[in-house]
C-alpha cells in the first residue's frame, strides 16, 4: 500500500548507493516518485518509517518476451536428434499462434507480480506479438501492446515498451514462415504504430522505443526508414536489437555480408548509447572493443541464455573494453533477479575456471559489484532515470529480509552475498517499492493469488487447444 501523503521518506539502516554501502541513509521522495535527497549518516526524524533490512536499488529487467512466461518448463523434453534454439523456437512458435489478447493480458499481469515479488521494479517489454492468429490487424491496431500497459500499470511495474520490427525470416530478406505471421509488419506500420503509443506511455509515466528484432528479420534499407522515423517521433528512444545470440545466426550473416553480425551492425547503423544489444553473445574481440566504445548496453539474459543452449558471453572482455550491462529474463524460465545474477558469475566461472570474476576494483563483493552493473546499465537501456538510490532517480528500491535463514547474523554485503548466492532458490526479498509507493510488502503482491489464478487459467485454456 502507498503511504500516506505526508510521509515521503524511509530510513535504512544500510543502503546501497551508487558508490557503495552507506549507513543510516535518509531516503526522501516527492509526489511524483522521485528521490528528492539521500541522506548518509543522518537521523531519522520521529515519524519517520525505518526499512526493516539492507536496502537495494531495484533492478531494471532489460528484456522481457511476456507471453512466454506461460510455456516456461513445457520444452525441456527431446524433440529432435540435437535439440537447440532453433528447436525450441519452432514449439514457441506454435504457442504464439494460439494467444488472444485477455491471455496476453493475464499472463503478463503475473509475470509483472512476479518480477515485483523477485525484486525487479521496471521492465523493458521486446514485444513482437502484434496481430491475430490468422496475421490480421485487430480492429484497434495497438490492442496487444494496449494490454501490456495495462498489465504493467495493475502491478505497479515501470515499463519500457519495445514494439518490435519483424519483416523477413533470414538475412538476404527470406519471406517470412507461417509461424511468424502474428509478428510481421511493414515500416510504415510500425511508425503509426508508435506515433499512437507515444502519448499514451507518456501519460502512464512508460517509455516508448523500438525493437528491430534481429538482423536476420529487419533489412537494411527497412532498418534506416524505421530509425529515422523513430528519430522523428522520439530522437531520445530505446533501441533494443537482438544480436549474435546463436552461431548459426553469425554464419548465416557472414554469407549473407561477410560481416559479424555486431560489425555489419556498427558499420550500418549510428549505434550509441541508445542501444541495447540483446545477447551479443558470439563476438570477436575487435567487436567487443568496438561496441563497447560505442556506448551500448549489452543486454544479458543468463539463465535464458543456459536454457537455450546460447553460449556464454565474455564479460570479462567486455568489461575490460569499458562495456555496460544489465539483465532480463528474457523467455522467463527464471523470474528472479538475483538468480541471474548468479548464473552470470556462475557461467565465467565455468568459462574462465576462476572464482569472485564479476567483483571490480571498487567493489570486492562479486553480489554487490554486480547489483550496481546491473542497475545503472538496465536503467540506461531502459531510458528511464531509476539507476539507483541518488537525488533525482526514482524511489524503486528492495528491502532484503533479515530474519531469512540464509541472511541471519550478516552484515548487509554479506546478505547481499547471500541472497544471490546462498538464498537456496528462496527470495529474501521483504518489501519492494516502485515511484515511492510499496508494491510487495512481507514478500507478497497485492495481487498474488488473483494474478495467478488469472494466469493458471490462461495456460490451462491455451494447453486445451492442442
Amino acid at each position: 500500500m502507498p503511504l500516506p501523503e505526508t510521509r515521503r521518506s524511509l530510513f535504512a539502516a544500510d543502503a546501497l548507493l551508487p558508490a557503495g554501502w552507506a549507513r543510516n541513509v535518509l531516503l526522501e521522495w516527492d509526489a511524483n516518485g522521485q528521490l528528492s535527497a539521500v541522506t548518509s549518516d543522518s537521523s531519522p526524524g520521529l515519524n519517520t518509517p525505518r526499512a526493516g533490512g539492507p536496502v537495494l536499488p531495484g533492478m531494471p529487467n532489460l528484456h522481457s518476451h511476456a507471453f512466454q512466461r506461460a510455456f516456461g518448463g513445457l520444452t525441456e523434453f527431446r524433440g529432435a536428434a540435437q535439440d537447440s534454439f532453433w528447436s525450441w523456437r519452432t514449439l514457441m512458435y506454435r504457442f504464439a499462434a494460439k494467444i488472444s489478447p485477455a491471455q496476453v493480458e493475464a499472463i503478463a499481469t503475473w509475470l509483472y507480480v512476479e518480477m515485483l515479488e523477485a525484486g525487479y521494479t521496471s521492465v523493458c517489454e521486446f514485444h513482437y506479438l502484434h496481430h491475430d492468429a490468422d496475421g490480421n490487424a485487430y480492429a484497434d491496431d495497438a490492442e496487444l501492446a494496449l494490454a501490456l500497459l495495462r498489465a504493467a500499470r495493475r502491478s505497479g511495474i515501470g515499463i519500457t515498451l519495445l514494439p518490435v520490427l519483424y519483416q523477413t525470416s533470414g538475412f538476404g530478406a527470406l519471406p517470412p514462415s507461417e509461424g511468424q505471421r502474428r509478428f510481421i509488419r511493414s515500416t510504415d506500420s510500425m511508425l503509426r504504430l508508435l506515433e499512437r503509443l507515444h502519448p499514451l506511455c507518456k501519460s502512464q509515466g512508460a517509455r516508448l522505443g523500438l525493437a528491430p528484432h534481429s538482423l536476420r528479420a529487419v533489412p537494411p534499407d527497412a532498418l534506416g526508414e524505421a530509425l529515422a522515423g523513430l528519430d522523428a517521433i522520439d530522437a531520445t528512444a530505446p533501441v533494443h536489437i537482438h544480436i549474435a545470440e546463436q552461431t548459426g545466426e553469425v554464419d548465416a550473416c557472414l554469407a549473407w555480408s561477410g560481416q559479424r553480425p555486431v560489425a555489419w551492425l556498427l558499420d550500418h547503423a549510428a549505434v550509441d548509447a541508445r542501444w541495447c544489444l540483446v545477447h551479443a553473445t558470439h563476438m570477436d574481440p575487435d567487436e567487443y572493443r568496438r561496441a563497447a566504445a560505442s556506448g551500448a548496453i549489452a543486454g544479458l539474459c543468463p539463465t535464458t541464455e543456459a536454457n537455450l543452449g546460447d553460449g556464454i558471453f565474455d564479460f570479462s572482455s567486455w568489461r575490460a573494453a569499458g562495456g555496460r550491462w544489465g539483465i532480463g529474463s528474457d523467455s522467463h524460465a527464471c523470474v528472479n533477479a538475483a538468480e541471474e545474477l548468479l548464473m552470470l558469475e556462475y557461467g565465467q566461472r565455468l568459462a574462465t575456471r576462476q572464482r569472485n570474476v564479476g567483483a571490480d576494483a571498487a567493489h570486492r563483493e562479486v553480489a554487490t559489484a554486480l547489483t550496481l552493473g546491473a542497475v545503472q546499465g538496465g536503467a540506461q537501456a531502459a531510458g528511464r532515470a531509476i539507476a539507483g538510490l541518488a537525488a533525482g532517480e526514482q524511489a524503486d528500491f528492495v528491502v532484503l529480509d533479515p530474519s531469512h535463514v540464509a541472511l541471519q547474523g550478516l552484515a548487509a554485503p554479506e546478505m547481499l552475498s547471500s541472497h544471490v548466492f546462498a538464498s537456496h532458490r528462496t527470495s529474501a526479498v521483504h518489501g519492494v517499492w516502485v515511484a515511492g509507493q510499496a508494491r510487495v510488502s512481507a514478500t507478497r503482491h497485492d495481487l498474488h493469488d488473483e494474478g495467478a489464478a488469472a494466469f493458471v487459467a490462461a495456460r490451462s485454456q491455451l494447453l486445451a487447444k492442442d
